[in-house]
């Protein structure tokens, strides 16, 4: 039997430690002596070298506790797989935060200098967006967000002026924002509607964490009513799966096939000759 003070010697423990495991229960001696001191048998220093063991695998005393039940103690299997699971939580975290730097170093690799509210706020909106996307899903979406980064501004400011002149969402004027936000979003998702929906959900329901970035929830919402006139007319005639299966066509290259279109029209060229129906196949 050894005193607190011989056990904490030799054990390379200070006596305070172990009357912190005695206080909390973790490790209580065998007996005490007449004179009241404290007693630790072979069956405490066994414990005692299990707690340890335990503590350099990085459990905590709590975990330790649960773990070292009074009979027989857990075994070592279940010791080591407790330790595997904390470890691939600290691997993921650890990945996940990787992730996050590389994001904000390719903004400053491209001459972009946020403020340290922008940091916290990016930091903040990457931390809400773990609940919903994976590590892979969140690289594609804020990689990606630079491809309309020039085109969301002005488009958002258009719609601010329709919302602040009275335009109704549902009506027909409404129509020509809800393509160029539909446009904008699907190539900013790359026609995948199932990140867009997280996305929305995401948007509408983790306000507090988006800081002011992007869109109000007014005009979301206001969108989203303009861009249900479109769907509903658009479901009429396309199944869903046919909509994922359409691809974005550049603007650009629309525009410059319309303007010939309207060309042979004001030239009065019939539908049947061979130059429109070039353009019909274009």
């Amino acid at each position: 039997m050894l005193r607190i003070g011989e056990l904490a010697r030799r054990a390379g423990l200070t006596v305070r430690t172990l009357h912190h495991y005695d206080a909390i229960g973790l490790l209580r001696p065998s007996t005490r002596s007449e004179g009241g001191y404290r007693l630790y048998g072979p069956a405490d220093i066994a414990r005692l070298h299990a707690i340890q063991a335990l503590r350099h695998l990085g459990l905590s005393l709590e975990d330790i506790g649960r773990l070292l039940v009074d009979e027989g103690g857990a075994t070592l299997p279940v010791i080591l797989e407790q330790q595997l699971r904390a470890l691939d939580r600290q691997i993921e975290q650890t990945q996940q935060l990787r992730d996050r730097l590389a994001l904000i170093q390719s903004q400053l690799s491209e001459g972009l200098q946020p403020e340290p509210g922008d940091w916290l706020a990016t930091l903040r909106l990457m931390t809400t967006c773990d609940k919903y996307f994976t590590r892979e899903e969140l690289k594609k979406i804020l990689g990606n967000s630079r491809i309309i980064s020039d085109d969301l501004p002005p488009l958002m400011a258009e719609v601010r002026r329709a919302m602040e002149s009275g335009l109704p969402a549902e009506s027909p004027e409404a129509q020509p924002l809800a393509y160029r936000w539909m446009t904008l979003m699907i190539t900013w998702m790359q026609g995948d509607f199932d990140l867009l929906r997280r996305w929305g959900d995401m948007y509408k329901r983790e306000t507090s964490a988006l800081n002011g970035v992007g869109p109000d929830p007014r005009m979301v919402a206001y969108m989203d009513r303009a861009i249900a006139v479109r769907v509903n007319a658009l479901g009429r005639y396309l199944s869903i799966d046919e909509l994922k299966r359409m691809q974005r066509v550049p603007r650009e290259e629309w525009e410059h096939l319309s303007r010939r279109t309207r060309e042979l029209m004001r030239q009065d060229v019939p539908p049947e000759h061979k130059r429109a129906r070039a353009l019909g196949r274009e």
